[in-house]
């Protein structure tokens, strides 16, 4: 069961609620629901606000949307049937240069002894669509689960924490746009936690001026950005540059074995010209289903359009992420709310029309 380690503002009625949660998962894939914890554990401290703000301090594990958690029907059998399709097209042990550890030189001799081969569970996070840090507004008993994909290793079992932040309402502090240089790789992935952009020192400075303790920042592409999404994970060389280089190419590169004849099609074809809104990958869509024996239609209809279209919707990347603003040390100074081997993630399969694209910040408060 979850472990409350942090409670702050649960008895002076003040929003927002703060609670940071302790989860050791018993898989490597599982499902907490964390709201139902902080609902027993809190009561109507916790309930009387209608909205919270979750947050993973983690790449492997964190949430669904609530729009996806919603057409999932919040439903644990029914997400991990999504989740298992994409834990398909990336299977454990297929050949990912991250997991190749004599290549990973950061790693010392004894962290390569229990270093988890886990580039699928990364791959999975990202292609899934799964956030970091997302906002539910809901209002009866649902469920909201906290997702993991690499709970057990050979290492051992991990410790992972959640913030939850509930709060009344949101007030809308500051919307800006910003340029960060462009990659000159048609197909490429860049770090926006790298210092030398400057990005988060411009968020970071937003947040001091405007003395936000608890909100967040949503960053999205512009509306003319085409051809790139946006995500907080590992930015790993070896990963980005090879592995996810190689899904963006070819989104099938990696499937387990699931029937030749489904598979010599994609396989055939160049990445370049494989137009995925007219190749049929239903065909690998229902056969995937039947391995792990996911009929559900509502399940269905949430992966089959996802595997008809292309990359971009195949792989559910996403326009816009969020950043927490936390006051995780009680001072009233809210800063962003990073896990230790977390950052925001430009990814692009064509290149930019310019030589920077352009993102749309916004800050909240949570009041």
């Amino acid at each position: 069961m979850p472990k409350i380690l942090v409670d702050r503002h649960t008895e002076t009625h003040e929003a927002p609620f703060q609670a940071t949660l302790q989860i050791r998962p018993t898989a490597r894939v599982d499902l907490i629901d964390v709201r139902g914890k902080l609902r027993d554990e809190f009561g109507s401290e916790f309930t009387r606000y209608p909205k919270a703000f979750y947050i993973s301090d983690h790449t492997t594990a964190g949430y669904l949307d609530q729009r996806l958690a919603k057409a999932l029907d919040h439903d644990s059998n029914n997400i991990q049937d999504y989740l298992e399709v994409f834990r398909k097209l990336f299977p454990a042990g297929a050949d990912y240069t991250h997991d190749k550890l004599h290549l990973r030189t950061e790693l010392s001799e004894e962290q390569r002894a229990v270093e988890p081969l886990n580039a699928d569970s990364h791959l999975a996070f990202m292609g899934s669509g799964m956030r970091s840090a997302t906002s539910y507004e809901l209002h009866g008993d649902e469920p909201v689960w906290f997702v993991e994909l690499d709970g057990v290793h050979v290492g051992g079992t991990r410790y992972r924490r959640t913030t939850v932040v509930a709060y009344n309402g949101e007030e809308d502090v500051a919307q800006s746009q910003v340029q960060v240089p462009a990659s000159s790789h048609s197909i490429d992935a860049q770090n926006l936690r790298d210092p030398q952009l400057g990005l988060i020192a411009q968020l970071e400075k937003l947040a001091r001026k405007h003395q936000v303790s608890f909100g967040r920042f949503d960053v999205s592409l512009a509306m003319e950005e085409n051809e790139a999404g946006l995500t907080v994970n590992e930015y790993e060389t070896l990963l980005m540059a090879h592995d996810l280089r190689d899904v963006l190419k070819n989104p099938l590169r990696f499937v387990a074995q699931i029937g030749k004849e489904a598979l010599q099609a994609p396989r055939a074809i160049p990445a370049k010209a494989l137009n995925y809104a007219q190749y049929d990958a239903v065909q690998v869509f229902n056969r995937l289903m039947d391995q792990i024996g996911a009929r559900r239609s509502f399940v269905e209809r949430v992966v089959n359009r996802a595997l008809a279209l292309p990359v971009s919707h195949f792989l559910r990347m996403k326009r816009g992420i969020s950043l927490p603003v936390l006051d995780r040390k009680g001072t009233g100074a809210g800063e962003i709310g990073w896990g230790v081997y977390q950052s925001p993630i430009l990814v692009q399969w064509k290149g930019a029309s310019a030589s920077t694209r352009t993102l749309n910040v916004r800050l909240v408060r949570f009041v």
